[in-house]
């Protein structure tokens, strides 16, 4: 008569299928963000409408509109827009080019960070829109002025953004990849480039603001053409509506830049999981 043991009875074994993480959804109320603006507009208008406000002084966002309509068919806003965002273009390439040359030597190299990081930081504490009587006597009233200031604007949020990402990377990553065989252009492109890549995003973003602030001083110093001399030309004549314009332009160039550079943002950087807002 055989004994049933207990190692002899099979144990159930229960298998667990594996849990899927769940898909990012995107936010329902991703829409919501324009509620505030929409409201604010709204309290404008009906403040204008109502007569708290007085036409001269702050017109009605409708007569703003009009009068961007009325520049619009004419020619007028799209010849001014064009300078400006020539303008802020050449600027943002010279002063981010030589940014993020800069700054990646000196995030790179001992002797970069010797020789060009302490210059580069006595250059910060100085605001770079009171140079610009300097700037003229070096450079002059022309595009060149513009366009050095709008570089000046940019130079530094890259400069410093691209050295503190290369900086912040862990050391045990380059070293691990230097264990695994990885030459110095690997290292480079595969562990240097994607740690400095955040960094590098939020430099741009706060360079563009820094640019078109830069470039709203820029056009109203012996400019002929631009946002900025368009409500110069109209402060002389008391055009409030087109004055108002012109800050409405530059500050939907500046959302309309900074919305661009968070969707390649996200596009590049899939690969990072950030904390999102409940």
């Amino acid at each position: 008569m055989s004994r049933t043991t207990l190692a002899d009875t099979p144990v159930p074994v229960t298998v667990t299928a594996p849990v899927t993480p769940p898909r990012s959804r995107r936010p329902a109320r991703r829409w919501w963000r324009l509620v505030s603006p929409v409201l604010l507009v709204l309290c404008w208008e009906l403040a204008a409408r109502a007569g708290l406000l007085a036409p001269e002084k702050l017109p009605a966002p409708s007569d703003v509109l009009a009068t961007g309509w009325r520049l619009s068919r004419d020619g007028t806003l799209t010849t001014h827009l064009l300078d400006s965002l020539t303008r802020a273009g050449a600027g943002l390439l010279v002063g981010g080019g030589l940014a993020l040359l800069l700054g990646t030597v000196a995030g790179l190299l001992r002797l970069g960070d010797d020789l060009v990081d302490p210059p580069v930081q006595m250059a910060r504490m100085l605001p770079h829109l009171g140079l610009v009587p300097l700037l003229i006597i070096w450079v002059g009233i022309g595009e060149s002025l513009k366009i050095s200031l709008v570089a000046l604007g940019a130079f530094f949020p890259i400069y410093f953004n691209t050295y503190a990402g290369i900086r912040d990377i862990d050391e045990r990553l380059v070293e691990a990849a230097r264990t695994c065989g990885l030459g110095q252009a690997a290292r480079l492109r595969h562990v240097v480039l994607p740690g400095a890549l955040p960094a590098l995003f939020l430099g741009l973003r706060l360079a563009i603001g820094a640019a078109w602030l830069s470039l709203v001083v820029g056009e109203q110093v012996n400019a002929q053409t631009g946002i900025g001399f368009l409500m110069m030309e109209a402060r002389e004549f008391s055009q409030t509506d087109v004055v108002v314009l012109g800050l409405l332009i530059y500050a939907l160039l500046g959302l309309a830049s900074d919305l661009a550079l968070r969707v390649a943002e996200r596009r590049t950087l899939t690969w990072r999981r950030g904390l999102r807002a409940t």
